[in-house]
């Protein structure tokens, strides 16, 4: 492993796993994946939380009287400028103190500023809001990548990090579900309070069962031979990092195309085929919940097994995912009914999420131990201030923009426009795939 301010090499971990300063030995390799299934279900609800917007936008728009710009800044910047810039502070309390604690607190916060979204009453309240919901997610991903990569080796942890992944395609899915269905019955404000209550529940429930593991455990050093770098020496670190300065471009360009798509969609598909927001609702749920659920637990899996032969797939697997679902994506868009939209929606979410799983392994691998969490941070900081911040807002605007200049299906064409970044993003993933044996060769 990279020096850092203190070695990385020690004998091996004695005590499996800590937790309340009582060591767990026998039942560790049974309860990582108890500890994989609590974080995967606190990620559910995190995309839950966030992405349930996008199923009631219009019915926002209607009520609020906002423009698609508006609505591409909640969707988007509003939650992700905090989710972002709070990230790393977060991050960096993760690689030091209790990542367990920092979860539960952080799903706590959240989970209560979705519910008073419902209780917005115009562009600012419901902005206000937004941001509440991005600055209690930011302490959500960084943390828990960290935690699994304690738990899981470096050639389960794709895999590991694919199965955590999940909660984005069903996190997403239940969103639009209950969202859509919760909008036709009830309204769109009662939507947020139903998601938004039950995640303090489960705040409860993490504070309670999560386990904090000795960090280096997967790699059997023990946490007090891992001494933690300063801050300059961890950006030094990172920097000098060739595939990790490409990793965070494709990503960050790949979820701009992704979320910005993704965010409108459900209101193009309301607009375009006059439908409500139940009938929608189910059929992203579908998309995002089966398909893209099945995309990345094979992204994850398939990219594991690859690795074994080149580690390089790991890229590749990335590009080949965007290559496919980016053309599909395009062909739903000029369909003249909405079952037929469907199919390829359906067909492109098959492939969506192939790059979640051998991304977010890779960068785990790339960094030392007492970097992982600010590692993942600073992923997840450029990916989602271009990505779910600048996607749906550059759509929201490009919208309007050809809205006000006469262009007929003006959403249309701004999600066309959106989805061409996709060749900037397998760019970048191909040239990370050009240094990665490199890098990966000086962690040894």
């Amino acid at each position: 492993m990279i020096e850092t301010a203190g070695k990385e090499t020690g004998s091996k971990n004695p005590d499996p796993m800590r937790s309340n300063k009582r060591p767990l030995r026998e039942d560790f390799f049974s309860y990582r994946w108890l500890a994989l299934g609590i974080l995967f279900c606190v990620y559910v609800f995190n995309f839950l939380d966030r992405q349930i917007f996008a199923i009631l936008q219009e019915a926002i728009k209607t009520d609020l009287q906002l423009s698609d710009t508006e609505l591409g800044f909640l969707g988007g910047f509003a939650f992700a400028i905090f989710y972002t810039t709070l990230g790393i502070p977060i991050a960096r309390l993760a690689d030091r103190r209790s990542r367990s604690k920092i979860i539960a607190v952080s799903l706590a916060l959240w989970s209560l500023m979705t519910a008073l979204c419902g209780a917005a009453r115009g562009f600012v309240t419901l902005a206000l809001t937004r941001i509440g919901v991005g600055v209690g997610e930011a302490g959500c991903s960084p943390p828990a990548h960290s935690l699994i990569a304690d738990y899981f080796g470096p050639r389960e942890r794709s895999t590991a990090l694919a199965i955590y992944s999940l909660g984005i395609p069903v996190g997403a899915a239940l969103g639009n579900l209950i969202g859509g269905y919760v909008n036709v019955s009830l309204g769109w404000r009662e939507a947020f309070y139903i998601v938004g209550l039950p995640g303090i529940l489960l705040a409860i429930f993490v504070k309670i069962f999560l386990r904090e593991p000795a960090r280096g455990l997967s790699e059997a050093y023990t946490e007090n031979e891992i001494s933690m770098p300063p801050l300059g020496e961890v950006a030094r670190v990172l920097w000098q990092q060739r595939t990790f300065r490409q990793i965070c471009a494709a990503f960050s360009l790949t979820s701009f195309v992704i979320y910005g798509a993704l965010q409108w969609v459900p209101t193009y598909f309301i607009r375009t085929y006059s439908l409500d927001t139940g009938k929608v609702g189910m059929v992203i749920a579908i998309s995002s919940g089966l398909f893209g659920g099945i995309a990345t637990l094979i992204g994850g899996l398939v990219g594991d097994r690859l690795a074994k032969h080149d580690v390089r797939w790991l890229c590749w697997l990335s590009a080949i995912g965007m290559v496919v679902t980016t053309p599909l994506m395009i062909l739903m868009l000029f369909q003249p009914s909405f079952t037929h939209a469907t199919y390829f929606l359906y067909a492109a979410m098959l492939f969506n999420g192939f790059h979640l799983g051998p991304t977010f392994g890779l960068v785990q691998t790339l960094v030392p131990m007492r970097m992982r969490a600010l590692a993942a941070s600073i992923l997840l900081f450029a990916t989602n201030l271009v990505g779910m911040g600048m996607g749906p807002l550059f759509i929201g605007f490009v919208s309007d923009s050809l809205g006000a200049a006469g262009v007929v299906d003006p959403l249309r064409w701004a999600i066309l426009i959106g989805l061409c970044f996709t060749v900037w993003a397998v760019l970048h993933y191909l040239l990370a795939a050009r240094t990665l044996r490199e890098d990966l060769a000086m962690q040894e």
